[in-house]
């Protein structure tokens, strides 16, 4: 398997693709807005994945978060509230807003198992500072440490409970980027004691569970001259180190601009540092060929931590809720679902 997640272009899969991801044995896929239309459609897109690696169970990721971040929209999919949702509840009262975010995540877990998607890319740990760019934004839990771990908890807890594994993100911390690193590099200028106090702490108490995405973001204080993503010095100390983080890393979207050089370097480089997967997402079928040259087959650790990853909720009891009864609850908080 290649230590690969590759994304595809459109709403089913093209000879090409078929082919390329076939050779090149992925371990895993993820899906975008572009790649789902409706609830039959998106379920054979994820069927026609696994059979070109001929594994059933081969892991689908997808970004749903809620608010602006949801690939899976109305009118087949709920909509669903933004991270900021749960930090304004947990201002007045933060148990209502862990329950709540649980709920959330059995309802949207529910709705990705049933076409065919078992990873979601979350929980969002990055705690959201003043002046900070919106790229996270009311994407995040909190402006606090203690807010952000503790509805991260109770996210990652639903989305296990409904079985869809989740992700920590963006490790070691986004929540300072000043600049969307969709388009440059982001540079948290702080103090070590500021990053281990505020940023890595909600990394720290969710060490335990099997995948993080890094953060394409330069950190002066931690390594001067390189993002997290590519600096083996912020994986090896700060990631493995001081945060304890031993499951699978995954590079975010290699295909975003905050990394600099090919898109064949920047998999070459966030290998060489340190991480266990590569993650390209827009689907370009040239990129994926280029990455695919510079990325290694999953072996030794990070084949135990890919194997360790896609088995965590093998032995973990199933909870299946009502949806109509959910909604209801939910609005009794103020967490407005939208039905479709």
């Amino acid at each position: 398997m290649l230590a690969a997640i590759f994304g595809c272009e459109g709403t089913s899969l093209t000879k090409a693709e078929t082919d390329f991801f076939r050779d090149a044995e992925p371990w895993g896929f993820i899906v975008f807005q572009r790649n789902c239309e409706t609830p039959q459609q998106l379920s054979a897109l994820t069927s026609s994945l696994r059979a070109t690696v001929g594994r059933e169970n081969a892991p689908i990721l997808i970004d749903q978060e809620g608010g602006r971040v949801a690939r899976l929209k109305p009118p087949h999919w709920r909509k669903y509230p933004s991270g900021d949702a749960f930090a304004q509840l947990a201002a007045t009262d933060l148990e209502a807003a862990t329950n709540a975010a649980k709920l959330v995540m059995h309802l949207i877990g529910q709705e990705l198992l049933a076409v065919g998607i078992n990873v979601d890319c979350l929980p969002i740990l990055d705690v959201r500072q003043p002046d900070s760019h919106d790229v996270i934004g009311d994407r995040a839990y909190g402006k606090d440490a203690k807010t952000v771990t503790e509805i991260g908890m109770a996210v990652a807890e639903g989305l296990c409970e409904a079985g869809v594994l989740p992700i920590i993100k963006h490790i070691p911390g986004h929540g300072r980027a000043r600049v969307d690193s969709h388009l440059e590099l982001p540079v948290a200028d702080v103090s070590l004691d500021d990053l281990q106090t505020v940023d890595f702490s909600p990394f720290k108490a969710l060490s335990g569970l099997p995948m993080a995405m890094t953060a394409h973001l330069l950190y002066p204080a931690l390594d001067p001259e390189k993002p997290a993503t590519t600096s083996e010095k912020v994986i090896r100390e700060v990631i493995r180190g001081e945060i304890g983080f031993d499951g699978l890393l995954m590079t975010d979207d290699l295909s975003m601009e905050a990394l600099g050089g090919s898109i064949g370097d920047r998999a070459r480089e966030s290998i060489q540092a340190g991480c266990d997967m590569i993650l390209h997402c827009n689907g370009k079928l040239e990129e994926m060929k280029a990455v695919a040259r510079e990325t290694p087959q999953l072996e030794e650790r990070s084949l135990d931590r890919a194997h360790k990853a896609a088995t965590y909720l093998n032995e973990r009891p199933r909870v299946k809720v009502d949806p109509a009864e959910a909604i209801g609850r939910l609005a009794d908080v103020g967490i407005t679902v939208e039905t479709v």
